[in-house]
């Protein structure tokens, strides 16, 4: 599995969801001095002031240098190298509190932007701040009624006072697939959003009451109008963009199935080609390929690497 090498998977944290329950903890917690909170607003972290050869960091505040914020959110305990598992809060802020707080706009970035240069703890830190952040900005009313929802359980669940029901921040599954056929050359595709030159693995949301390997299969057909067969689990992380969980699947050519016989299905892929591993080495900056932070970009370097 490549679970060691994602690069937003590589930190398990202590996220302490036990004390989530205790209504008085974000009072608390907000006058505690040990406490460290990350401002977040807009998809943006406040990031570490940088000096001569220090490492690119989150900057992680006192409570009172945070104002007043809209939510807060209970991250957990712990920061790497953190023997005292100081407790960490993630404040989440307007624009207009966020530039009274750092009216400097470089040292406000995003996890694509700075994902790549970070910490595993940091990573993982900001991956779940940004996951709960986003999912607060589209529940703030009822999916039944309509009325405005209120944040309860340490900014982890939001409350209908209408209906009385609780709701929780969703992840929705998607697989990503490493295709390859009898010459084991890799499929990739490019979708009709992108350059023209940029290419991926094929994707897509899982649907309700499918499973993960029937949607490997599904999508496939899809978006390729290949039949693909015995579907691997290879690794999982998260993608806050906005609320992802990306499940990473190889699957070879089912028998019968010639590779020429891709079919784009036009509308999300655009173009399918295969490549060999020195095609694809060859190809250089004529073909842009997914981000350093991105599960489709492991899976693809993982690859390349292997023994031809």
């Amino acid at each position: 599995m490549l679970l060691d090498a994602l690069p937003l998977a590589r930190h398990e944290l202590d996220r302490d969801a036990v004390a989530r329950a205790d209504a008085g903890l974000i009072s608390r917690l907000r006058v505690d001095p040990a406490t460290r909170v990350l401002a977040l607003s807009g998809g943006r972290a406040l990031s570490a002031q940088q000096f001569e050869d220090s490492a690119p960091a989150l900057a992680w505040l006192l409570p009172d240098e945070l104002p007043d914020a809209a939510t807060w959110l209970y991250l957990g305990r712990g920061l790497a190298g953190d023997a005292e598992q100081r407790p960490l809060l993630a404040a989440l802020l307007s624009r207009e509190q966020a530039e009274a707080l750092q009216p400097e706009q470089l040292r406000w970035a995003g996890l694509r932007a700075l994902a790549p240069v970070l910490g595993d703890s940091d990573n993982a830190l900001f991956t779940e701040a940004l996951s709960v952040a986003n999912w607060h900005d589209s529940h703030g009313f009822c999916p039944r009624c309509g009325t405005a929802t209120v944040v309860e359980q340490s900014g982890w669940v939001r409350r209908c006072p209408a209906e009385n029901i609780e709701i929780f921040p969703r992840t929705d599954a998607a697989v990503i697939v490493r295709i390859t056929d009898a010459a084991d050359r890799l499929l990739l595709g490019s979708n009709a959003l992108w350059e023209n030159n940029r290419f991926s693995l094929l994707a897509g949301f899982v649907e309700p009451g499918e499973s993960l390997e029937a949607a490997v299969l599904r999508e496939v057909f899809e978006e390729s109008g290949l039949r693909v067969a015995d579907p691997r689990y290879l690794g999982s992380q998260p993608w806050p963009f906005p609320a992802s969980l990306m499940v990473g699947f190889s699957a070879t050519l089912a028998a019968g199935q010639a590779p020429q016989e891709t079919t784009p299905d036009g509308e999300e892929i655009l173009e399918l080609r295969w490549f060999s591993r020195a095609e694809l080495r060859a190809a250089g900056s004529d073909i842009l390929l997914p981000g350093p932070i991105s599960i489709a970009g492991a899976i693809i370097a993982d690859w390349l690497g292997a023994d031809a």
